[in-house]
């Protein structure tokens, strides 16, 4: 099957892939050089466009020359194109013909895969949603009981899903997938490790989406896609900083990034924080202790005591959070306790890992700042300013999914075959 395709970065190779050469090459230095300063061109056009070349030379340190080249070479991709408008710099001189992103045509899907249901999405190379789908797993909400849905009715369905939504944009084509979820994901080998939450084990999400839609896809825990997501679009883009995201809904974890680079950890394990001791924790984990942090903070949680409290009847927090708008106070203290709880985790993630921000993806703190208000209180009042919501607001769970293939772009641009040899799969049509 033809597929329109970006081959993988060496780091998400193919697990047969030949073990790379301890003693590298000439031209593989020349090769990482070269993919080097094409992400630097292309980030720079992604943070400041539309961009003289010049600016982009100051920039990035590189020559004029070598700027010039390969903003030809994305030009010829079809990443970047030359803006409409003329600029002079300072209002003075010949003026020059800026460069911009072409975001009007290639686009990435976006696949997250949560406890009750799968978010389906298209992302320009902006990491601007074109298009969204969520896919229930199954019913069993109004009980409160949610299903274990088997890995390849769910992956099916997602691949499925994303045929429908490049159908209904036949002028967008497609670069490649990327699938994020929580749990235990090791990106190497594109596999679900484990995800306990939906009782997987060993799911090679890569394989099977791959196989069903034709593109190359990659696969990351949903907390490292949206460190990756905030460097490359959102509040913390460009900052260079080191960043710690904090990702609190049915699953807990967290992933740390510093100069760029997300920690994975061996097999990509870093960031995994389910059972870490919350002061202060009442519930009962599945692990036989009590307070540890995902039983204490999961949206599984909120939930329950809302319907225990007579708040709502069903399994969806959002329940929880309109009951809250609508003036309902024991839903606006359960969001409070919960917020203040996070501050907690929070916290002791500061301790240990001293981050410059703190991004926390959790309902409460996003949509309410009394929430956002009470967490940052109890992380206290010389770090509050370093915790802020997630740039992603309204779109959290489809930005993760696509920025695992965006992150792969941003990094590697050559990559992508000369645009006038594209087309789409005959299975994405």
């Amino acid at each position: 099957m033809p597929s329109s395709s970006f081959a993988p970065t060496p780091v998400l190779a193919s697990p047969s892939a030949p073990p790379p050469s301890p003693v590298p090459t000439r031209r593989a230095v020349d090769s990482d050089r070269r993919r080097t300063s094409a992400s630097a061109v292309l980030r720079s056009v992604l943070a400041h466009g539309p961009v003289a070349r010049s600016t982009i030379a100051r920039l990035t340190g590189l020559s004029p020359a070598s700027v010039t080249d390969h903003c030809n070479r994305l030009t010829a991709l079809g990443l970047i194109e030359e803006a409409a408008t003329l600029r002079r710099s300072n209002g003075v001189g010949r003026p020059h013909v800026p460069v911009d992103l072409d975001d009007s045509r290639f686009v990435v899907g976006g696949v997250h895969v949560a406890v009750p249901y799968t978010t389906v999405a298209l992302l320009d190379l902006r990491g601007r949603v074109v298009a969204e789908r969520r896919l229930n797993h199954g019913e069993g909400e109004r009980a409160g009981a949610e299903p274990a849905p088997a890995p390849a009715h769910v992956l099916a369905r997602a691949a499925a899903g994303l045929r429908e939504l490049l159908a209904a944009a036949p002028e967008r084509v497609p670069l490649g997938v990327g699938v994020a979820t929580g749990g235990w994901v090791d990106r190497d080998s594109g596999t679900i490790v484990e995800h306990p939450l939906l009782g997987w084990r060993d799911v090679r999400a890569r394989e099977v989406i791959h196989a069903l839609t034709g593109l190359p896809v990659y696969v990351d825990g949903h907390a490292r896609a949206l460190v990756n997501g905030e460097r490359l679009f959102g509040r913390s883009a460009g900052a260079g900083r080191s960043v710690l995201h904090l990702f609190v809904g049915n699953v807990v974890d967290a992933a740390f990034a510093t100069h760029d680079e997300v920690h994975h950890g061996p097999r990509s394990q870093a960031g995994s924080i389910a059972h870490l001791p919350l002061a202060g924790g009442t519930e009962r984990c599945d692990c036989g202790r009590t307070g540890c942090l995902q039983a204490e903070l999961s949206e599984r949680t909120l939930c329950r005591r809302a319907r225990e409290a007579g708040v709502v009847r069903t399994s969806d927090p959002m329940h929880v959070l309109a009951a809250a708008a609508d003036g309902d106070p024991v839903a606006v203290r359960l969001l409070l306790q919960r917020a203040r709880m996070v501050g907690r985790a929070a916290g002791l993630l500061l301790d240990v890992l001293n981050p410059d921000t703190v991004v926390v993806t959790e309902m409460g703190a996003v949509h309410r700042e009394d929430c956002l208000a009470a967490l940052r209180e109890e992380v206290g009042p010389d770090r509050a300013a370093a915790v802020v919501p997630t740039s992603f607001p309204d779109s959290v769970l489809a930005v993760a999914g696509g920025s695992v293939a965006l992150d792969v772009l941003y990094r590697d641009p050559l990559s992508v075959p000369p645009s006038r040899s594209w087309t789409v799969s005959p299975g994405l049509t």
